[in-house]
């Protein structure tokens, strides 16, 4: 787009689109209204019935707003992001992630004490076994 301003331009396929949009959403409120008033209508046709002419004034509007961005360079401006610049968030804004040490840390501090994870396996099971071995007293050990 040019940042000039050209002539105004109609759109006879965009206008003819809004108000066969909008008279269809109208023809469903004045059916929904009609189920409403009889015998088995419900609330809900109701309800129905004062949305879609919603609608209708949600389509309208989307097409005039979309034609006053395309002939308004001005309106154009107000849109851009980089106009604005980039914002910035706050470092103390979001949370602190929690750190975790990594798998060499924790093997190279494994090896610095003297333990392997085989030896405290070992002394897990040991452990374990000295357990199973004081709650069953009258069991012979085979």
């Amino acid at each position: 787009m040019s940042e000039s301003q050209g002539p105004r331009r109609h759109r006879p396929a965009l206008i003819v689109l809004t108000l066969v949009a909008a008279s269809a959403c109208l023809g469903l409120a004045y059916w929904q209204w009609t189920r409403f008033e009889s015998a088995s209508g419900t609330f809900q046709n109701l309800g129905y019935a004062l949305q879609w002419p919603a609608f209708a004034i949600a389509v309208i509007y989307a097409y005039r707003r979309f034609v006053v961005l395309e002939n308004d360079p001005e309106e154009q401006a107000k849109l851009d992001p980089s106009r604005h610049g980039d914002t910035e968030i706050p470092a103390d804004l979001l949370p602190q992630r929690p750190t975790m040490p990594s798998a060499d840390a924790v093997l190279d501090d494994l090896a610095g004490t003297g333990d392997s994870p085989e030896d405290d396996m070992a002394g897990y099971n040991a452990y374990l076994k000295q357990l199973n071995e004081s709650h069953r007293p009258d069991r012979k050990p085979t």
